[in-house]
């Protein structure tokens, strides 16, 4: 009996462990021989889907820095890794890394865009253009974009861009002065735009979203927007990699006056021994052509030393998200 019982309880501990971990875990092995992928976004592109990504630098060689990764997909659960994006030659800017993507299609084309990485204050937006969204033209006016004004220390990262009302907005995360305090801005394009840098304005000489909850840290950033109607509703990282970082989600009428939809986290870390015990960070609303939505985010249970991505769907119930 007592090892009908000790079966019994090991099997429900292999079942409960196996329903911890989501349909979706993607892990790029390819740079350092484990699972690390981070910062996801998704297009619905010809047919495919694609997630562009953040890969480490390579095993040995940390002067290869941050990259973008590539997979492809046709259900949004199975990827196959089909390419990277590396420093493009001649391209100084972006010499020492670039990660963080976001895109979007217009025209029949991929847009990303990306930020440089391993120059700290001075890393900001850049934009790309894809025939195949996979083999990317630099826009020569790159860097596209950093922000300006007392309130910020002149660094953006974590691109979002969005259509909206006759206009693209252009979210990222900046820090404050002192570089302590990682914040939301945003700037805005014409529709029209090329996404050149002459094109972006400023829209607000503030943080539009700033950590204020116990939850959120010192830290938010990795801002993802989808539209419900005539509301824009941002899911964002709250607090740094790990401490743990969770998503929370914000609603706004013009894209620029930002309100929160709860006190709490939207997605939070898993408990320990759960495969997103570290953390459930850096979203990823993506709304198929179909109008369904779905959540990409990353995690982990080790403090950073892996990463995965996973991701579920969003129901919608009286304009307000919840999980499926």
């Amino acid at each position: 009996m007592k090892r009908l019982l000790l079966i019994l309880f090991v099997g429900c501990l292999s079942v409960a462990a196996f329903a911890q971990r989501p349909a979706m875990m993607f892990g790029d092995t390819s740079r350092i021989g484990v699972p690390y992928s981070k910062d996801p976004h998704v297009v619905n592109f010809k047919g495919n889907y694609l997630m562009y990504y953040s890969i480490p630098p390579l095993k040995g060689d940390p002067s290869s820095g941050w990259n973008i990764g590539i997979a492809r997909s046709k259900d949004l659960n199975n990827w196959t890794k089909v390419g990277e994006i590396t420093p493009a030659p001649g391209a100084d800017y972006e010499k020492k890394g670039l990660c963080a993507p976001g895109a979007l299609v217009k025209d029949g084309k991929v847009h990303l865009f990306y930020q440089t990485y391993g120059n700290g204050k001075d890393d900001a937006i850049c934009h790309a253009v894809s025939q195949d969204g996979i083999h990317f033209d630099r826009n020569p006016t790159n860097p596209i974009f950093r922000p300006t004004g007392d309130w910020n220390c002149g660094r953006a990262i974590d691109a979002e861009v969005f259509e909206f009302k006759g206009r693209y907005f252009l979210y990222f995360a900046t820090r404050d002065k002192e570089y302590q305090i990682q914040m939301q801005g945003v700037a805005t394009a014409p529709v029209n735009s090329d996404f050149s840098r002459e094109d972006w304005v400023q829209a607000a000489d503030s943080s539009i979203l700033y950590p204020k909850y116990p939850w959120e840290g010192k830290c938010i950033e990795g801002a993802s927007i989808a539209q419900k109607g005539d509301k824009l509703y941002m899911f964002y990282a709250g607090s740094y990699n790990n401490a743990p970082q969770q998503i929370g989600v914000a609603e706004s009428t013009d894209g620029i006056v930002w309100k929160r939809l709860s006190d709490e986290p939207f997605v939070r870390n898993g408990k320990p021994g759960e495969w997103n015990s570290s953390e459930s960070g850096h979203p990823h609303i993506f709304t198929d052509a179909d109008g369904r939505t779905y959540l990409f985010y990353q995690g982990n249970n080790d403090n950073g030393k892996t990463w995965f991505i996973t991701q579920n769907e969003v129901i919608w119930r009286d304009g307000k998200p919840g999980l499926q």
